[in-house]
């Protein structure tokens, strides 16, 4: 944790051992700590304390400048970075700044780099439909590595070949939980979903035909889906897919 971050912690604990407030109001206020306003973004500092994990930059639809200056100021406070929906002239230009980066071109992220050997937690398996629906699942498996995970990739296993999951049952059975990415009808989540008794978080992605309609064929099938157990994020929403599995990983019972 980030020095300036323990001893704001530091005196409001402080002022609870003097009385001068309860541990009620002290809850409160760690709750609604800290932002930092720079006119075009106020950064949530505090995040990394309530969720465990810091503030992260959707990078699409905000300028370079903007993306680094916010890079920059989340960056005092943790040693975690993760942009989403960006490109490798913002890595190159924010790695020179700040340095310690890694870039995935085709996840489009940019991300503080894992160490090698880094230890995580088993459990999470991400699985994927076809080749072209890999950028959303290296979406889910990066966010899910910097959450403190290891993630088993299980790629181009659609329900077309349906006899390439079947080899992986064993896997499967062993996870904690699973992302589930798929585009054209989306049916993979209901077949993951009927081999095991994890949760699977189904990833309906934008490839297709003209009548996948960019992913909402994909998501109403996943959204229809007879399997109990399958919950379903946003199109191509790898990030929060892999977020959820890292929650739901960090809290499932160890040997």
């Amino acid at each position: 944790m980030n020095t300036e971050i323990k001893l704001i912690l530091k005196r409001l604990l402080e002022q609870v051992k003097d009385g001068n407030i309860d541990c009620q109001e002290a809850i409160s206020k760690i709750k609604d700590l800290y932002f930092e306003d720079i006119g075009y973004a106020k950064i949530d500092h505090h995040r990394s304390i309530r969720r465990n994990f810091p503030e992260v930059i959707f990078g699409k639809g905000k300028t370079e400048d903007q993306i680094i200056g916010i890079a920059e100021k989340i960056k005092k406070y943790s040693d975690l970075l993760l942009i989403t929906r960006t490109d490798e002239s913002v890595y190159k230009k924010l790695n020179k700044k700040i340095g310690g980066l890694s870039f995935s071109k085709e996840a489009g992220i940019i991300y503080s780099s894992i160490p090698n050997g880094q230890k995580g937690l088993d459990g999470i398996s991400i699985v994927c439909a076809g080749t072209s629906d890999i950028p959303v699942a290296e979406e889910a498996a990066i966010t899910a590595q910097l959450m403190g995970n290891k993630v088993r990739k299980i790629y181009d296993v659609g329900v077309a070949g349906i006899h390439r999951l079947l080899g992986y049952k064993e896997d499967l059975q062993r996870s904690n939980v699973i992302v589930c990415v798929a585009g054209m009808e989306g049916a993979l989540a209901s077949v993951v979903g009927a081999m095991v008794s994890c949760p699977v978080i189904g990833v309906p992605t934008s490839i297709g035909y003209g009548t996948s309609l960019g992913g909402i064929s994909a998501l109403l099938t996943m959204l229809n889906s007879c399997s109990p157990g399958v919950v379903v994020v946003n199109i191509d929403n790898g990030f929060g897919a892999g977020y959820s599995a890292g929650i739901i990983n960090s809290r499932a019972p160890r040997n």
